[in-house]
């Protein structure tokens, strides 16, 4: 019977099969293979969704696309954080803990290379304002929403109605850092979620961990909405160089000047003249291109381990 991976803990895996849930266990013959959140899945066993219950999965479709991210960039081991996605929003506070454009761009190169696509999500513009983040990313032509919080009201949050067109009949996996308010906004979206808020550690300016594991929850307008556990670091070690570079299209031009096998870290790389020539977006395409590099150099000190 088929069924559909909504959540995954300790060697238990919760699906869906016809509206009701099902608690699963991987069956032997499957092996080492993963089973994600989002994974398509066919079970055999007792699919009654009773109390006390197992099923057993037997079967993995084919996943139409799979994000993964390794621990830091000279972790050869991947970890799936979800499968069949179609969209990735990155969630990204405007304060409190304040953005972190570095996370930002790999979340990118991540979504790029899981041919997902991109979404900006700007939390907590009552805070601070969204336009310099906007203008940063406004060459990559990534779609964004923005919310913030009700001044009257500090429980509701605004700018849902946009978000949530963006995510109806989709997909949609929630990325960022701790405290961002991935699970505030999943609250807001899904009214039953029950998912755990948590505040920003005053010291570390970092958020608390709130969500523990991935979990998909059901869009009351259609689709599907995935809350993930806060990252500090999201390794690329699984992503090559062309598509690290591919992910920064704003720079494109001026890597057609660039010699052939360029790896755009050394002195023949005609990236920086091109920067310095007068791109219509100068300061933008530095802080870009500065990303990118940082990017390539990590992976060149990965594969020269």
């Amino acid at each position: 019977m088929p069924g559909f991976v909504i959540a995954v803990d300790r060697g238990r895996y919760t699906c869906v099969v016809d509206g009701r849930r099902i608690v699963a266990m991987k069956a032997r013959e499957l092996g080492r293979r993963s089973v994600a959140v989002g994974d398509q899945v066919h079970l055999v066993g007792d699919v009654s969704g009773a109390p006390g219950t197992l099923a057993r999965i037997v079967r993995v479709e084919p996943r139409t696309s799979t994000l993964r991210r390794t621990a830091d960039d000279t972790d050869p081991v991947e970890r799936v954080i979800v499968a069949g996605a179609d969209q990735l929003a990155i969630v990204v506070s405007l304060a409190d803990p304040p953005p972190r454009p570095r996370l930002i761009d790999r979340c990118l190169v991540a979504a790029f290379d899981a041919k997902l696509d991109p979404l900006l999500c700007l939390t907590k513009s009552d805070l601070a304002p969204p336009t310099p983040l906007i203008e940063a990313y406004g060459p990559l032509d990534v779609p964004y929403v923005v919310t913030g919080r009700n001044d009257d009201e500090l429980r509701e949050v605004t700018g849902l109605d946009e978000l949530r067109s963006r995510l109806v009949d989709r997909t949609s996996v929630l990325v960022g850092h701790s405290g961002v308010g991935k699970s505030t906004l999943v609250n807001a979206l899904v009214p039953d979620a029950g998912r755990v808020t948590a505040e920003v550690n005053p010291v570390t300016g970092r958020g608390r961990h709130a969500s523990t594991s991935a979990v998909a929850l059901p869009l009351p307008e259609g689709g599907w909405i995935i809350d993930t556990p806060g990252v500090r670091s999201f390794g690329l070690a699984h992503v090559s160089a062309e598509t690290v570079v591919a992910a920064f299209p704003d720079l494109a031009e001026g890597a057609e000047h660039c010699p052939r096998g360029c790896n755009h870290l050394g002195s023949e790389c005609a990236l920086d003249d091109w920067v310095a020539g007068g791109g219509a977006r100068r300061d933008a395409d530095a802080r870009r291109l500065d990303s990118l590099r940082r990017l390539l150099a990590s992976r060149e000190r990965h594969e020269g381990d």
